[in-house]
């Protein structure tokens, strides 16, 4: 165990209490997280209608507010907004359908071209050397929102995954979600850039 010098950070003496339990300075720099508890206390059973699910609500705001990069006809292209690295999307269809099984041909057949899409252009903005796609289906399967189908893809770095997430409960994202939607988006192939 590193013994504490009482170097620590600049700024570290304004914002560091005197109690002698958690606060108490030493080798680490936190990263506090306080805007994730909304969506931690909601718990899986948050969003149980249209009404209320950010994925049938975002598309009728406008897509810088929504974080949309694209919008397909039955399907769109969102940023995660609790993102596991820089780039993670997820392709949701319009409707809200639970199961991958309650998708028509036609949302099927978008859904996986607009996941080719976004590959692709990940590659292209941000050159990650993999990918994790999935779908987390129902509450017992880890879908978060569970009420509406959608596809998690996550760009892969090598070293990207360490003992932050596990021991800290922190992740650390190098942009900003608002920088990532300009650069995906602008890199989205429109009609005419169609392969």
């Amino acid at each position: 165990m590193q013994e504490n010098t009482g170097a620590g950070y600049p700024g570290d003496a304004g914002v560091t209490d005197d109690f002698d339990l958690a606060g108490v300075p030493d080798a680490f720099q936190r990263l506090w997280t306080p805007h994730r508890m909304a969506y931690i206390k909601g718990g899986q059973h948050q969003f149980k209608n249209e009404e209320d699910c950010p994925f049938c609500v975002g598309p009728s705001r406008t897509d810088e507010e929504s974080l949309i990069v694209h919008r397909g006809k039955t399907c769109y292209v969102v940023l995660n907004l609790f993102p596991y690295n820089p780039g993670h999307l997820l392709v949701c269809p319009y409707r809200h359908v639970p199961d991958y099984t309650d998708l028509t041909l036609e949302e099927t057949a978008e859904f996986a071209e607009l996941t080719q899409t976004a590959m692709k252009v990940l590659r292209k903005v941000a050159n990650p050397g993999g990918f994790n796609l999935g779908m987390n289906q129902g509450v017992v399967g880890g879908a978060g929102i569970s009420a509406h189908l959608h596809q998690h893809i996550v760009p892969r770095w090598g070293g990207d995954g360490n003992f932050f997430p596990i021991i800290a409960q922190t992740k650390a994202i190098t942009q900003t979600l608002d920088e990532v939607r300009q650069q995906v988006s602008q890199a989205w192939p429109g009609e005419t850039d169609a392969e």
